[in-house]
């Protein structure tokens, strides 16, 4: 099996989106310091990208979940990998997440981040999958939404593979 990959949304598309978030997230917690939560392993390059665009203070904490494995689909099993490093008590958090697609891994990551305490909770994905929405989650800011195809790049992988491309792109299977 081998794979072909189709550019879905450009570097530069990218790069201009994740400015015109960062610009909304600084005007929205003007006078506050934002707490990142990165997703791992996916969010890490949307949130540093997103990082040094917010001119807010900011803080950074990484969670890992899992609900894919390997494979092109969820498995609708949450599991925590890494947990936070420090408290949540009366922060304002921001979770950073890659793609959002069923919705489960998030409703479950948000419910167990609410009972920590924080100010607030908001979240932030560089890529939503309304259209496979299983359990409903609010998307405070969302970069783009893309039609239900399995994508690659900026972070997200293909059994670990593709995440360093600097676009988003449709991982095509020649099943052989």
């Amino acid at each position: 099996m081998s794979e072909k990959i189709r550019v879905l949304i450009s570097e530069e598309e990218v790069e201009n989106r994740i400015q015109q978030i960062a610009a909304k997230i600084s005007k929205d917690y003007a006078g506050k310091e934002i707490h990142l939560i990165c997703v791992l392993k996916g969010g890490v390059f949307f949130t540093c990208e997103l990082a040094k665009r917010i001119t807010v203070p900011v803080s950074l904490d990484f969670m890992s979940v899992s609900s894919y494995g390997d494979d092109t689909k969820s498995s609708g099993v949450v599991r925590i990998v890494k947990d936070l490093d420090q408290p949540l008590i009366g922060k304002d958090v921001l979770i950073v997440e890659d793609i959002i697609d069923s919705g489960r891994t998030l409703s479950y990551l948000m419910e167990i981040l609410k009972g920590r305490n924080p100010n607030s909770v908001r979240l932030c994905t560089l890529l939503d999958k309304p259209e496979r929405r299983v359990k409903e989650v609010k998307v405070d800011y969302c970069c783009f939404n893309i039609p239900d195809e399995f994508v690659v790049g900026y972070g997200l992988d293909y059994a670990q593979k593709y995440r360093n491309l600097p676009f988003i792109g449709v991982v095509d299977l020649d099943r052989e």
